[in-house]
């Protein structure tokens, strides 16, 4: 297989907020997630749910350090996987992955209000635990762009916290708005992702799926552009 593939790759915007917060401790972002977010519950769910096909072009939106682009490549070997993500660092380490599983994965760094994706280009969008990093504008930015590079009948597929649902995920959560903001995070608590995807102007709107996790509730949403 080539190796991962990079677009041209700007500077990172200064509102940029890196994964833990610390752009000192990304390098730690992998094992953190595997102690605290129930990863194996959700994720192998979340790829399941995106239901890639042969031939399908598939956007990694905000793919991080790239666990989520390798089980999407691998979950559908002949569909074209691209993971985009503004934090350099972060894609670093997923280019050090898709170097050791010998998977041909383009990598794009850039913001989402940078990238250079043809409208109605992708099949699928698929995301983990990135929009709770941006504030409502960002949100909608993301969601509204989202929309504009799906075909007609393409899909979003969506990881991220969510309403928190009993008091106790309530608290719990209140480690993961410290960490991020409260401006960032509030509207995941309260109502979570669905206004914010009917806003942008998917229909079909629901959320799938909830695990509880040590810092709180993960829902499962999704999408599709009419």
């Amino acid at each position: 297989m080539e190796p991962a593939r990079d677009r041209a790759r700007p500077e990172a915007a200064a509102d940029h907020v890196p994964p833990l917060r610390l752009a000192a401790l990304t390098r730690l972002y992998d094992g953190v997630a595997r102690a605290t977010l129930r990863e194996e519950r959700w994720r192998p769910r979340l790829v399941a749910q995106a239901d890639l096909a042969p031939g399908h072009r598939v956007l990694d939106l905000g793919c991080g350090t790239g666990t989520l682009t390798l089980l999407l490549q691998r979950a559908a070997p002949d569909a074209r996987v691209i993971g985009l993500d503004a934090d350099a660092a972060a894609l670093e380490i997923a280019r050090e992955k898709i170097r050791a599983a010998r998977l041909d994965i383009e990598l794009r760094h850039a913001r989402v209000e940078d990238a250079r994706i043809e409208p109605g280009s992708l099949d699928r969008i698929v995301s983990s635990l990135v929009l709770h990093h941006l504030l409502p504008d960002g949100k909608r930015l993301a969601l509204g762009r989202a929309l504009r590079w799906l075909r007609p009948g393409g899909e979003l597929h969506v990881a991220d916290w969510g309403r928190a649902g009993d008091p106790l995920m309530r608290v719990a959560f209140l480690g993961v708005q410290l960490l991020d903001g409260f401006a960032r995070t509030r509207d995941h608590a309260r109502t979570g992702l669905e206004p914010y995807l009917r806003e942008a102007g998917f229909r079909a709107v629901a959320q799938t799926y909830r695990v509880r996790t040590p810092l709180g509730v993960i829902a499962l949403y999704r999408g599709e552009r009419p």
